[in-house]
C-alpha cells in the first residue's frame, strides 16, 4: 500500500492532498483539538490549524510520510527530530490504529476475492500467487495487476503498488520500481538491467550489518554481489548466509507463498518523550511498563495466542540494547503474569543509566487451548543473588 498511515490521513483530511505530511510520533493536545467539535466537518478544518513539524518537541520516529515530504528526505523510522530539520513545514499527525486496522483488513479481504492465495506480511504488505487465477498470466500478470488496484481503490479510496515476478524475491524489488499506484512486471531475463544495478539492501534480508560488511568489502550492487565467488561469501558470511546471498544475487528463491503462517512473537514498545531514570521517574516508568504488558495482553488475547517466553527490550541514552527473556511454568496471556515475568527480567539488566525505551515481547507462542501439554517442564530461573553484579539495581528499586 502506497504510504499507508498518510494515505488513511488524507482519506479524513482531503484538504492536505498534495502537502508535506508525516505521521507518528505520540498524540498531543493539538492533535485532540482538531476534532474537538463535533459539528465541524473534517475537510473544512483550516489546513493552517494543523501542528507543523518544526513545532514537534519530544521523541518518537516517523511511522510513514506522503511523498511530497520524501522529496525533502524524511522517511520512515526516522526520527523526529531529525525530519523536522529536514521539512519544518510538514504537517504532523499521530497514528490511528484502529483505523490503520480497519483498512488493512478491508484491502486485504478485497484481495482474497480476486485471488485467494495471498501471504499477509504485516498491516500494509502482502504477497500473491496468480498462477491458478483465471487470466492471471496475461500481459505477464500486468492485468490482474490492474483488476486487483481498481478493486482496491473502489473498496478504500487507497493506491497501491505491485511487482509482478516469478518469484517472491523480485517481486518484492518490484513493487518499489514505480511508486506510487504503479505496476512493475520483472521477468528473468531482465535481471541484468533491472535487479543488478541495485544495492545490495534492496534485497529482503539484507540488512544495515550485513550491507555495511558488504561496502566495506567493495560490494555495493546486487550485480557485484552475483559476481562473487560462492565460497568467497560462505567464507565471510558463514555456509547458510553466503549460499543465501549467492542464490538471491541470481534472481533465485523458492519460497511459497504461505496462506497460513503463525507468529513468532508479539510486542510492544514506546520510546519516551525524554530520557527517564529507573529510580528518579520509578512512577512514570512503572505505569508505561504496566501500560505495555496490559497492551500486549491484550494482542494476545484479540489474535488467540497464549505465550510462553517473555521479554523485555531497553534501549539506554547511550542507544546501547540490552534484551533479556525468561520461559514460564506455564502459557499465559494474562497481563498481571506477564508484567510479573518481565519484572524478573528487569532484574537482570543494568538500570543505571536513562532509558529512551522500553519494550515487553511475547515468544514462544501457542494457539490459545492448543498448548503443547507434553513438553518438559524447564525449570524455573534462579533468584538474583549476591553474586549478582554491582551494577544491577537491587530488586526493591525496579520500577
Amino acid at each position: 500500500m502506497d504510504a499507508f498511515f498518510a494515505s488513511i490521513e488524507l482519506l479524513r483530511y482531503p484538504q492536505l492532498k498534495g502537502l508535506p505530511v508525516v505521521i507518528g510520533g505520540g498524540r498531543r493536545k493539538v492533535d485532540e483539538a482538531i476534532r474537538a467539535d463535533p459539528e465541524r466537518a473534517l475537510r473544512f478544518i483550516p489546513v493552517a490549524e494543523f501542528p507543523l513539524l518544526r513545532d514537534y518537541v519530544g521523541r518518537g520516529v516517523i511511522t510513514t510520510a506522503t511523498y511530497a515530504a520524501r522529496q525533502f528526505g524524511v522517511g520512515s523510522a526516522m526520527g523526529m527530530m531529525k525530519a523536522a530539520k529536514l521539512c519544518p513545514q510538514a504537517i504532523v499527525l499521530p497514528v490511528d490504529f484502529d483505523e490503520v486496522r480497519k483498512y488493512s483488513r478491508l484491502f486485504k479481504s478485497t484481495i482474497m476475492e480476486i485471488a485467494p492465495v495471498m501471504q499477509d506480511r504485516g498491516v500494509d504488505e502482502v504477497y500473491i500467487d496468480f498462477t491458478d487465477v483465471p487470466g492471471g498470466q496475461r500481459e505477464g500478470g500486468r492485468v490482474l495487476a490492474r483488476l486487483i488496484q481498481k478493486a482496491i481503490f473502489e473498496a478504500t479510496g487507497l493506491t497501491c503498488s505491485i511487482g509482478v515476478a516469478p518469484n517472491r524475491l523480485l517481486a518484492k524489488m518490484a513493487s518499489e520500481f514505480n511508486k506510487p499506484n504503479g505496476i512493475s512486471i520483472v521477468y528473468e531475463a531482465d535481471l541484468h538491467e533491472k535487479i543488478w544495478p541495485l544495492n545490495v539492501r534492496k534485497i529482503n534480508g539484507i540488512g544495515p550489518k550485513a550491507g555495511e560488511k558488504l561496502a566495506k568489502l567493495h560490494v555495493h550492487t546486487i550485480g557485484e554481489l552475483a559476481a562473487q565467488d560462492p565460497a568467497w561469501l560462505v567464507d565471510n558470511f558463514g555456509k547458510a548466509t553466503g549460499a543465501w546471498m549467492h542464490a538471491v544475487a541470481w534472481g533465485r528463491d523458492d519460497s511459497p507463498v504461505a496462506t497460513e503462517s503463525e507468529p513468532v512473537s508479539m510486542s510492544r514498545e514506546t520510546t519516551f518523550e525524554r530520557d527517564l531514570h529507573a529510580v528518579r521517574d520509578k512512577a512514570a516508568l512503572g505505569a508505561i511498563f504496566t501500560d505495555l504488558c496490559t497492551r500486549l495482553a491484550d494482542d494476545l488475547q484479540r489474535k488467540g495466542y497464549v505465550a510462553k517466553t517473555i521479554g523485555i527490550k531497553l534501549r539506554y541514552d547511550d542507544f546501547k540494547i540490552a534484551t533479556r527473556d525468561q520461559t514460564a511454568e506455564n502459557y499465559t496471556s494474562d497481563a498481571r503474569t506477564i508484567r510479573k515475568i518481565a519484572g524478573l527480567c528487569l532484574k537482570r539488566v543494568p538500570l543505571t543509566q536513562k532509558l529512551r525505551l522500553l519494550g515487553v515481547r511475547a515468544a514462544t507462542l501457542a494457539r490459545a487451548g492448543e498448548e503443547p501439554v507434553d513438553e518438559q517442564k524447564r525449570p524455573p530461573a534462579p533468584a538474583p543473588s549476591a553474586q549478582v553484579a554491582p551494577e544491577f539495581i537491587a530488586t526493591d528499586q525496579l520500577f
